[in-house]
């Protein structure tokens, strides 16, 4: 286990150092397979120990940046998503009733449920994510605003399972005749 939370610290640390247009109250979503990080096949072997070691490694360095963490359910539930009621409100985003379980939704979810403040579930974040972490391809990319970039970890696996990540950037717009900022978001 504190080899799945040294990968999951150094992981969620280079992506902040990377996606540095990130901003108090900007979402960071989270999809995990624990049953993958086990070496498993995805939804075969779900692992609440896993989750915690996951998440005692993810969302205190969230929380420190002031950014909300919406963790990704599983197909089971649609990938519906756990984020604090706050977060809801703030981008106005459709709550949904129902509360993850082990093999419906996840224990990522599950454990997620159980630590935040006010959690609520909502149906999808409307692209409204600016980065993303998936753990164990559990494809988180409907969740992103546009453009996605890709973020190379150090560390290509957390456990056994395959590690992604992502930023965004605003969109280019204008052609060969447009002007950029030389400062422009990355």
């Amino acid at each position: 286990m504190m080899e799945i939370f040294e990968q999951a610290s150094k992981a969620v640390e280079e992506l902040f150092a990377v996606a540095d247009n990130l901003k108090e109250g900007d979402i960071i979503v989270v999809g995990c397979s624990t049953s993958e990080v086990a070496g498993k096949r995805i939804g075969t072997g779900s692992s609440e120990e896993i989750a915690h070691t996951l998440m005692d490694a993810i969302l205190p360095a969230v929380k420190r940046r002031g950014l909300y963490l919406a963790v990704q359910c599983c197909e089971h539930l649609n990938r519906a998503l756990v984020v604090e009621r706050q977060c809801m409100e703030r981008y106005d985003l459709q709550q949904v009733w129902v509360r993850p379980q082990l093999h419906a939704g996840g224990a990522m979810a599950m454990r997620s449920y159980e630590l935040f403040d006010a959690p609520v579930m909502v149906e999808d974040l409307r692209g409204l994510a600016r980065a993303g972490i998936d753990i164990g391809d559990t494809l988180i990319g409907m969740h992103l605003r546009c453009v996605v970039v890709d973020v190379r970890p150090s560390c290509r696996k957390i456990g056994e399972a395959n590690l992604v990540m992502a930023r965004t950037r605003p969109k280019y717009v204008g052609g060969p005749r447009a002007i950029y900022e030389e400062n422009a978001p990355r």
